[in-house]
């Protein structure tokens, strides 16, 4: 028996939940682009759209390299921890994007789901791929804590920004068509 195949049941799930709301969030955007007008900060969709993309693919992407029939550990811990090495990279990157977009100012909540928690999440995919070798026990229950944090970041990040367009874009766009000008009366 592999290492991995008490864990079938879990990838399963996390995967399934993943590919869903990776569907959902697509039908979710363009139902939003639709309803609200008005050109935005185009950096502002690389750093609160793409990335819950990304992590829920990340969460796609690991339940199916760890469904696989592996023989042994090794090359499956080897994609897993490039995975974690790109990611780290890449929340990197989104931090970097967070910090010069000018569509809205983030908050401390947005700080720590768009920039920290993921940054965390794959770091620790990394490390438990350096791991697993020597405590492959603990290091698949890092890789799933890590993709269950990521999936969950993607939920909340999809909610927050579902209800900023629901309850703040819209409602700044229904005010600006209701404000009367000199040249409107």
């Amino acid at each position: 028996m592999t290492p991995f195949a008490p864990w079938q049941n879990f990838y399963v799930i996390v995967g399934s939940s993943a590919g869903a709301l990776i569907g959902l969030q697509f039908v979710v955007l363009s139902l939003i682009a639709s309803r609200v007008a008005g050109a935005g900060d185009p950096a502002a969709g690389r750093v609160f759209a793409t990335p819950t993309i990304v992590h829920f693919a990340t969460v796609l992407g690991l339940s199916g390299l760890l469904s696989a029939p592996w023989n042994g550990i090794r090359t499956a811990s080897v994609i897993w921890g490039l995975t974690g090495a790109a990611g780290i990279v890449y929340a990197i990157l989104v931090t970097r994007r967070l910090r010069s977009q000018t569509a809205y100012k983030p908050e401390f909540e947005d700080w720590l789901c768009h920039a920290h928690l993921p940054f965390i999440a794959y770091a620790l995919l990394a490390g438990s791929a350096l791991a697993a070798r020597s405590h492959t026990y603990e290091a698949l229950f890092c890789t799933a804590g890590a993709s269950l944090l990521l999936l969950f970041i993607g939920i909340h990040n999809a909610w927050d920004a579902v209800t900023y367009h629901v309850f703040t874009r819209a409602k700044d766009h229904a005010g600006k068509q209701h404000i009367r000008t000199p040249s409107n009366e």
